[in-house]
């Protein structure tokens, strides 16, 4: 066998090509610095402030022109009736929200900067009022159309309708009100790499009949039909095109998208156990084998990153009269997204719960530092608030400015209760769809509404 060749050394060209685009922006603007700090100091100080103010003058602009754009926007809440019997699998709706709620649309600069558009987000809810369980949909008033046709074409003997938002009917939450709330976001355990249990993991795509279904939204209708009169329960994913950003490694200022953080991801998984040969052409040769109990991980990431994503927050509630709260609720819909965990892959936790130990979570710090009931108070009629506006994205200025990483302890919670910091990540098509879809046959509970028969085409008069 012949002697490999050594590696050429790199050129000086090569060499400087390497360097990020960022180094040479910075090590050039110090230049000037440099001079304005050794011979004019007043100047560059005023140039710092100068370069401060306009910042904080962008992010209020930026802030007010989309403030002014989404007042513009008008919402509905639609409530979804589900057929009798559901015979479609989950897969109708996956098929319904890329048709009806995915809309990515890159953005000029005018619409941004200038007319402050955002891209609309949507709220896919379920509810149980008084043990009554409801599917809602809350859009834009401009997506009514899409939503109502999208949803016909994949469930034509559904009913939808437009219907008062149910939220109005509980006022606010205070020491002296009628209602207590009980409330908390969700977070994924892991990366957003890292796909949940799916429908397809219980073999839902498979369509067995209907005695052997194993679905897993039938322990949440189940939960929330065995509530009492004067309980409710609500849960909602707020979702849009997923437009988050991840920061490229290597880089000061590059970010990428959902989908290269996921093949990020595969290579941190595979790296270890990966060999790098440098040849002569300068190129690197990979090789090498992955151990079998990475097989569910990579398996999971792959087939997650195949199908289109949308940025989600989760939020639940517990809302009852005062003399109707039952503890044994309150800790009962903690639970109800226990199904959908895979401890190889993700799942969800609690976070920003509306509780006296929120101040950590219930660790170490919170179990010395309860919160006074007062606080706890102000905290729920907040979630209220959070969850009648289906705030995840572009949220009120003072929920930037005095959010949780801007207030730290014991300035929060002691002095002034800092906004909670909504968590955001993204789930595929496939994962939402098993989150929210219409339970067949096998959930009997005779509180969740359905159409008792079975009509043979959509309504006729959909708007136009």
């Amino acid at each position: 066998m012949a002697d490999k060749k050594p590696s050429p050394s790199p050129d000086l060209f090569s060499f400087f090509g390497s360097i990020p685009l960022e180094f040479w922006i910075l090590l050039i603007s110090s230049i000037p610095v440099y001079f304005l700090w050794q011979y004019n100091t007043k100047l560059l100080i005023l140039m710092v402030i100068a370069f401060v103010v306009t910042r904080i003058a962008w992010r209020l602009w930026l802030h007010y022109v989309q403030q002014d754009f989404i007042s513009g926007i008008d919402y509905v809440v639609m409530e979804i009736v589900p057929p009798r019997d559901v015979l479609r699998n989950p897969k109708a709706m996956e098929i319904f929200f890329t048709n009806a709620l995915y809309h990515w649309s890159n953005k000029g600069g005018i619409e941004q900067y200038w007319q402050g558009a955002i891209w609309f987000w949507h709220s896919l809810e379920i509810v149980s009022i008084d043990g009554q369980v409801h599917f809602y949909i809350r859009t834009p008033t401009r997506m009514q159309e899409l939503v109502e046709t999208q949803m016909y074409a994949q469930y034509p003997q559904a009913q939808v309708k437009v219907v008062e938002d149910y939220t109005l009917a509980v006022d606010e939450i205070s020491e002296k009100g009628e209602w207590n709330l009980w409330g908390c976001d969700w977070k994924l355990t892991k990366p957003d790499a890292y796909p949940i249990k799916t429908y397809v993991d219980y073999g839902l795509d498979k369509d067995p009949k209907e005695e052997y279904k194993i679905d897993p939204i039938a322990p949440v209708i189940e939960l929330f039909g065995s509530i009492k009169k004067g309980e409710q329960m609500w849960v909602q994913f707020v979702l849009r095109p997923s437009k988050k950003e991840y920061h490229t490694k290597g880089t000061w200022f590059d970010t990428h998208d959902w989908v290269k953080e996921s093949e990020n991801e595969l290579d941190l998984l595979s790296e270890p156990y990966t060999k790098k040969e440098q040849l002569g052409d300068g190129s690197v040769l990979k090789s090498g084998r992955t151990p079998d109990f990475l097989k569910d991980k990579i398996d999971g990431i792959t087939k997650k990153r195949t199908k289109i994503g949308f940025d989600v927050g989760i939020r639940t509630c517990y809302v009852a009269k005062k003399e109707a709260w039952s503890m044994n609720s309150r800790r009962n819909i903690r639970l109800i997204f226990r199904q959908y965990e895979n401890p190889s892959l993700n799942g969800f936790s609690r976070t920003n719960a509306t509780q006296a130990d929120s101040l950590s979570g219930g660790g170490f710090i919170g179990s010395f530092a309860l919160l006074p009931n007062k606080t706890v108070t102000r905290l729920a009629d907040r979630m209220l608030n959070d969850y009648r506006n289906r705030s995840f994205f572009n949220g009120a200025l003072r929920e930037d400015l005095f959010s949780e990483p801007n207030l730290f302890w014991p300035i929060s919670p002691f002095f002034f209760p800092a906004y909670f910091e909504h968590p955001v990540f993204v789930l595929n098509v496939e994962e939402i769809a098993t989150l929210w879809h219409f339970p067949g046959q096998t959930p009997k509970v005779p509180t969740l509404e359905r159409i008792e028969s079975k009509e043979a085409a959509p309504p006729t008069n959909l708007p136009t």
